[in-house]
């Protein structure tokens, strides 16, 4: 089998890049693989669902470029195929008085970003909503932060792909490059010829890169997510998105409370950031990463803790997290009234495949994208990928000069 691109994973943004693809009239010899039998089972379809606005991202980097153009497109194509969506907005609060001025750098970064964002005082919070505590008396208010389904929006595109000729060989857990001869062995008799190999394998792209060559610098550290959900006992309703100050110099947006996109689904408290002995370690330890995943991890915390004391502060603000108690308090400086009776465990779990820079002794704060001239490594692919997966996938082609 020839084709002109192959495409390593089956999430979101392997899935538009397909679609651009065919669009931009590169080409339609196109074959995607998968490991898993069905498409989305790992990052793109453990997110919390939110379409974000704009607001967090520095200005100038890849994640700022396509966050705000991503979702306006992503939201025409869900309103095109008649998919579910909340256009719920959301509002960002400092849980601590300390935190206030935070909210005006956050304003900032959004204007510069195009976002379209208020800063709000606590009235017209409690007109929003009235369940929230600000303990500043100011908030942003971003209307334009919606929620989706993630799985949903996966389905739809793969059957828009597969009927526009695209080739998604599912259940492929066991294939073997052969780089000089571009070719990728599925098993004794099945072959794929490629042109260019794109990899966007998420939590195991950096192992595919460095098959390359590529990248050796880049490793991923797993961080698990772990939500919790609101019970029917809640005598008000959470309509809007509620999120914290986050810690800027940290790639996590702290615990927040999102609204489904379905009436009969949910609020979900979370996601939680825990270091996790796996890539793919949603529930329990089924499999501990090798030796050098330990190694970098033990890098990770030496070059923090000696040289960015905001890491202390994870541990402090987010490592312990996972428990209901610490949880539970994080979640009453949004919302005073939520007690323990009122959330449950929810069986919903995410790793986000962050990616640490073993020369810099960094965690990256913005997509990674290695082009080389038959191959290219999207790494770091962390939110908002999701929201802003079609112009990714322009940013993309255009990195490929095609």
């Amino acid at each position: 089998m020839n084709f002109d691109f192959v495409i390593i994973g089956g999430g979101m943004v392997g899935l538009t890049i397909a679609h651009q693809l065919i669009e931009k009239n590169i080409s339609k010899n196109i074959c995607l693989i998968d490991k898993e039998s069905t498409l989305g089972r790992h990052s793109s379809g453990r997110n919390s669902g939110v379409l974000h606005a704009g607001i967090y991202y520095k200005p100038g980097t890849l994640r700022a470029k396509v966050c705000i153009e991503g979702s306006k497109r992503l939201k025409e194509w869900i309103e095109i195929k008649k998919l579910s969506i909340n256009n719920c907005g959301k509002v960002i609060v400092p849980q601590k008085y300390n935190l206030d001025s935070q909210i005006d750098n956050l304003y900032e970064r959004g204007v510069k970003n195009g976002a379209y964002v208020e800063l709000i005082d606590q009235k017209q919070l409690n007109e929003i909503a009235p369940f929230v505590h600000s303990s500043s008396g100011r908030a942003i208010f971003s209307p334009n932060t919606s929620v989706v389904n993630p799985l949903e929006i996966i389905k739809s595109l793969e059957n828009e792909l597969t009927s526009k000729g695209v080739k998604i060989l599912k259940n492929q857990t066991s294939w073997e490059i052969e780089i000089k001869q571009k070719t990728i062995k599925l098993n004794e008799e099945s072959y794929l010829n490629y042109g260019h190999l794109i990899n966007c394998a998420g939590l195991q792209a950096d192992k595919i890169a460095h098959k390359f060559g590529v990248g050796n610098q880049y490793f991923i550290l797993p961080f698990k997510g772990v939500y919790w959900e609101i019970k029917n006992n809640l005598p008000f309703k959470i309509n809007t998105n509620v999120y914290p100050v986050p810690d800027l110099n940290m790639p996590f947006l702290g615990v927040h409370f999102t609204p489904s996109c379905n009436v009969d689904k949910p609020t979900t408290i979370g996601p939680t950031a825990n270091l996790a002995l796996g890539r793919e370690n949603y529930f329990g330890i089924k499999r501990i990463e090798p030796i050098t995943s330990l190694r970098n991890i033990s890098l990770l915390f030496s070059q923090y803790i000696k040289n960015k004391g905001n890491f202390r502060s994870y541990f402090h603000e987010q490592a312990f997290l996972s428990f209901q108690p610490f949880l539970l308090k994080e979640a009453q400086n949004l919302v005073p009234s939520i007690k323990a009776q009122n959330i449950k465990l929810s069986n919903k779990v995410g790793i986000r495949s962050q990616v640490f820079n073993k020369e810099q002794g960094t965690l990256e704060d913005d997509f990674i994208c290695l082009t080389e001239k038959e191959s290219t490594h999207l790494l770091n692919v962390i939110s908002p990928a999701f929201t802003a997966s079609f112009s990714f996938a322009d940013l993309v082609l255009e990195k490929m000069k095609l």
